[in-house]
């Protein structure tokens, strides 16, 4: 189960069913005025719903920052690909409230995800990043938190009206692939299953 960790008015813990609104709303704004996600639409709650049923249940970690009672920031870990060998990575989603950017609370949330990731035995966390940019605050958050360029696809978005290329940037966790995985993480019984959709 996730931990919780605190620093000052900030509290980062579990995400709930009765945190869905509030999520739902965060991501509404990234969908219609970022390019973080390159979804179009913003989905609706009963679609966020589902989604953070599906995480939950493939034993992902889904974290929220709270201040006050008010939900600032959530962040998640899931699949990379639901193809079987790649049950050793994840990739990570981060997104902030409009007026909680620049405080530091998306490096509390990484810091806590990525804990967690290392903690469920994952191998390598990847950040699929939509800006494109070298400079985009979502590259400066994840180089801070020791995640390391990938790779880049040039033009592979296309959303406010401009081309965006997408920026990988990894980081190992457990030695990497220095040594070969436990044979049985994440077998059917195990964290996950491997079935589960990322959202």
């Amino acid at each position: 189960m996730t931990s919780e960790r605190n620093r000052d008015d900030i509290r980062i813990r579990p995400a709930t069913v009765g945190d869905i609104g509030t999520i739902t709303a965060i991501y509404a704004d990234a969908v219609s005025n970022g390019t973080a996600s390159y979804e179009l639409d913003p989905p609706d709650r009963a679609e966020m719903e589902t989604r953070f049923v599906a995480l939950n249940r493939g034993g992902f970690p889904y974290i929220v920052a709270e201040s006050d009672g008010r939900i600032l920031g959530y962040a998640y870990a899931g699949p990379f690909r639901t193809r079987p060998a790649y049950r050793f990575i994840v990739e990570d989603s981060i997104y902030l409230s409009p007026d909680a950017r620049g405080r530091g609370i998306g490096r509390l949330l990484l810091e806590q995800l990525v804990l967690e990731v290392e903690r469920l035995g994952f191998r390598q966390i990847v950040a699929v990043i939509g800006d494109g940019r070298s400079d985009s605050a979502s590259v400066k958050l994840h180089g801070r938190c020791g995640f390391r360029f990938s790779g880049r696809l040039e033009g592979s978005g296309y959303k406010h009206g401009r081309w965006l290329d997408t920026i990988f940037m990894q980081r190992s966790l457990n030695g990497g692939n220095a040594s070969d995985p436990d044979p049985d993480f994440r077998s059917e019984q195990g964290v996950g299953g491997g079935r589960q959709l990322r959202p």
